[in-house]
């Protein structure tokens, strides 16, 4: 690979045309807009990040505060990888130098954006819950299922993936949407495509690549071309796997920080950790900084503030300031390494041994006293109630579609997706009906889930 090609601005479903661009909004800025108007991802302030909402009084993260704020870390390593790049090398063309300078920031923010949006409700909990759905088919659902399906689009839903799912909600031309989706440019859309493999291959953890998919079977064409057009190698004769685009990583990176820190902050506003634990794990980040970043000033200026809230936000900018100039620096230093597609592990795992121990010991807290807690317990059970119970039942009417019921069934899901009930057709049927339930927020879906279990008694608007 190499950084020339990988930039393209080329957009999906409008490859011949010529790229549009005015002295406002460049190709990037655009995808950007486009993203942050959608109603794909507005949707993500009524999904679960960590902790359901808690009510009035007490503010956490959802997927579209933390999408935000990924975004707004991600603006920061475009900026400075696209700086190091140009600085690197200056005797490129005017275009080259003018992307990394300029329009970077913008790529891997639209990256981190978007890097949620096919999440279905109820987080990782949802996923799982897809996943354990169709692994317990049994009977004629069963057969039917392995029967019309071939081993690749089975595993789509086996191993239900929202990163795949993303992939798809930006690139799919649902019904009443233009071709290419959300038009994307190729450089945004490869940027968060993290494990480039198809659900054969992938959740194989040979390799970093192949740790879980990145595409559905019904995206892989639109993948390869992508690929095609970036330089981006096949790692395998074959078989759909692909090296990773290099602006992957510094999406990963900037979500890695982000919800490392931000699920502290959380957890702190819930009482669920104390000021005290936060500061003795996050001050030793600064144990061996110097000027500014001394931890001696740093803790000092801790100290001196009273709002213990707000004593949280100021360690947590000053470690997001300090992990973005780490993961940049780690970046360069394996740029031969990311071109060639070899890097076998996130940037965060590049980091000094100690901050590596540090970074362990956060994330096995995390697991213990956060995702762990009764609250979030209780709403990953409610989520594999709610969606298997909408799966069941969209499910059997897309397999047995001439009952009353399934007609009615059927009628619920929104136009946008298309269903045939024609057996040839089952996968993108059963598309149609993963589409419709992952797009729903945590509250629709368990509005829906009452009203046709008949739990809550639909009122007439």
């Amino acid at each position: 690979m190499n950084w020339q090609q990988l930039n393209s601005s080329k957009r999906s479903g409008s490859e011949h045309k010529t790229a549009y661009t005015d002295a406002v909004r460049t190709s990037f800025v655009r995808d950007y807009d486009r993203l942050i108007f959608s109603s794909a991802f507005r949707r993500l302030q009524n999904k679960t990040q960590v902790f359901p909402l808690p009510g009035p009084g007490v503010f956490v993260h959802n997927r579209l505060t933390h999408s935000l704020e990924v975004a707004s870390v991600g603006r920061s390593l475009g900026k400075a990888v696209g700086d190091a790049i140009a600085q690197k090398y200056p005797h490129e063309n005017d275009y080259f130098c003018e992307f990394y300078k300029y329009e970077l920031p913008s790529v891997i923010a639209a990256g981190c954006l978007a890097h949620d949006i096919g999440n279905p409700p109820f987080g990782h909990s949802g996923e799982d819950a897809i996943r354990t759905f169709f692994r317990e088919l049994a009977g004629t659902e069963k057969q039917q299922f392995t029967d019309l399906l071939s081993e690749n689009q089975q595993r789509d839903f086996l191993y239900f993936e929202g990163n795949a799912n993303a992939f798809r909600t930006l690139t799919h031309s649902f019904n009443e949407k233009t071709a290419g989706g959300f038009r994307l440019t190729y450089a945004t859309l490869a940027s968060i495509v993290k494990y480039p493999s198809d659900s054969l291959s992938g959740f194989n953890k040979k390799q970093l690549v192949t740790k879980k998919s990145g595409f559905f079977d019904s995206e892989i064409t639109t993948y390869k071309h992508i690929a095609r057009e970036l330089g981006i190698p096949q790692l395998e004769a074959g078989k759909n796997v692909y090296a990773r685009h290099p602006f992957v990583y510094l999406v990963e990176a900037a979500d890695d920080i982000c919800y490392r820190i931000i699920d502290f902050e959380d957890a702190h506003r819930l009482n669920i950790i104390s000021i005290d634990t936060i500061k003795d794990l996050f001050l030793q980040f600064f144990n061996n900084e110097e000027g500014y970043d001394a931890r001696h000033r740093v803790e000092q200026i801790f100290n001196d503030i009273n709002d213990h809230n707000q004593r949280v936000q100021f360690l947590r900018a000053k470690l997001i300031n300090l992990l973005i100039n780490r993961v940049t620096n780690v970046f360069m230093e394996h740029e031969d390494d990311l071109l060639q597609g070899k890097l076998q592990k996130s940037l965060i795992d590049y980091l000094p041994e100690a901050e590596l121990q540090l970074i362990q010991t956060i994330d096995d807290f995390s697991i213990e006293h956060i995702y762990n807690h009764r609250s979030v317990v209780e709403i990953e059970i409610a989520g594999y109630n709610v969606i298997g119970g909408l799966l069941k039942e969209f499910f059997a009417a897309v397999i047995n579609p001439h009952t009353a019921k399934s007609r009615k069934l059927l009628q619920l899901i929104s136009q946008q997706f298309v269903i045939t009930n024609d057996p040839k057709k089952l996968y993108n049927d059963i598309q149609s009906v993963v589409d419709f339930i992952a797009g729903m927020t945590d509250l629709f879906a368990v509005d829906v889930y009452r009203k046709i279990t008949g739990i809550a008694f639909p009122q007439i608007r």
